[in-house]
């Protein structure tokens, strides 16, 4: 089966992707890091909002463009490759669409741009963007309850990507709006979690690979570029067939979920681990043709790297991912999440 990018979804990608070109470069994402200025990312994201990012997958009648899961792809996609610092994941593919569904009248501020969405997926676990979302989806049992930043404790944690605003949150029981209930809302959420990171990670790598080029283009040892190097020239060759396997995975796992198909959620596996593999052989190969200057923090290699690093971790790792697809080829037994309180429990079922 071969899959390429419908027209429709294409547009919204190349209309986010014009946005990104003119104002997300590599300041705006040291914006989003500690005692940057979080202003500058905050007017980016309600620009992008104002050409429909956000509303990608909320229905025509909620006030959202009624894309699928086709369209999550592309656009994401696109953002890993400029890598702006925010929740993009979880607003538009997860937080969103729930909102929707639930009639949250919190829908239209999230579509304004206006708020952000941050999503805990494991009791105890950091959340990403806890810090500086105004919404937060939390498991609460077997249902996802939404609450405001003022309604939950949120205690700052490092993380890897300083970017990423991470919290450790703590809601009280019984409270917040409703948004799903039952292991197939669960499952469903967990799944577009997923696809969307997975996306992230490819338009990442594919910003690394093109980083690495131009400095192998201009860095000159022995009186020659380094990129002539035939060592250099098979290891961005590696990161090149990595990426061109993980895309057309993700395309895969846009389409089985959008078509309610049977393996959408063994796709969907697939797709996470040969993104982050993907990613992350781009981070390490980056890295090694870059030389020193790779490792300092004035270059901004890192802060895609560092994106990489933690996404490629994030709802569930490669490990977590292809121990889900050994249980549905059956060569494993049944597997779980941990402490059962995942947002994802019951996606292999």
């Amino acid at each position: 089966m071969r899959f390429a990018v419908a027209e429709r979804d294409a547009v919204l990608a190349e209309a986010v992707g014009e946005v990104l070109a003119k104002r997300c470069g590599p300041e705006l994402i040291r914006a989003g890091w500690p005692g940057g200025r979080v202003a500058q990312v905050d007017a980016l994201w309600r620009t992008l909002a104002g050409v429909g990012m956000p509303a990608a997958l909320v229905p025509e009648a909620a006030g959202g463009l009624g894309l699928d899961e086709n369209a999550l792809a592309p656009l994401m996609e696109t953002l890993g490759r400029a890598g702006p610092p925010v929740p993009a994941a979880e607003t538009v593919a997860v937080g969103a669409p729930l909102l929707a569904a639930a009639g949250a009248p919190q829908l239209a501020a999230v579509l304004g741009g206006s708020s952000l969405v941050a999503v805990a997926r494991q009791e105890g676990a950091p959340v990403p963007f806890a810090a500086r979302a105004a919404l937060i989806v939390v498991r609460a049992g077997d249902g996802l309850r939404l609450y405001e930043r003022g309604e939950v404790r949120a205690e700052p944690v490092a993380s890897v990507d300083g970017s990423r605003a991470s919290a450790l949150v703590s809601a009280p029981a019984g409270g917040g709006l409703l948004l799903a209930e039952g292991p197939e809302a669960l499952a469903a959420a967990w799944r577009r979690g997923v696809l969307a990171t997975s996306a992230l990670l490819v338009g990442l790598g594919a910003r690394m690979l093109e980083l690495t080029v131009a400095h192998v283009r201009e860095r000159r040892q022995f009186g020659v570029p380094v990129g002539s190097f035939q060592a250099v020239k098979h290891a961005l060759a590696d990161v090149e067939v990595a990426l061109r396997f993980a895309r057309p995975a993700v395309l895969a796992a846009g389409w089985a979920q959008a078509a309610g198909d049977a393996e959408a959620a063994v796709r969907t596996s697939m797709a996470k681990v040969l993104a982050s593999d993907a990613a992350r052989l781009a981070a390490r190969t980056a890295l090694q043709c870059h030389g020193a200057i790779g490792y300092t923090t004035q270059y901004p290699l890192h802060l895609y790297a560092k994106r990489a690093w933690a996404l490629a971790a994030d709802w569930g790792g490669p490990a977590h991912h292809r121990e889900l697809v050994a249980g549905w080829l059956g060569l494993t037994g049944p597997t779980g999440h941990g402490s059962g309180t995942d947002l994802g429990e019951g996606m292999h079922g």
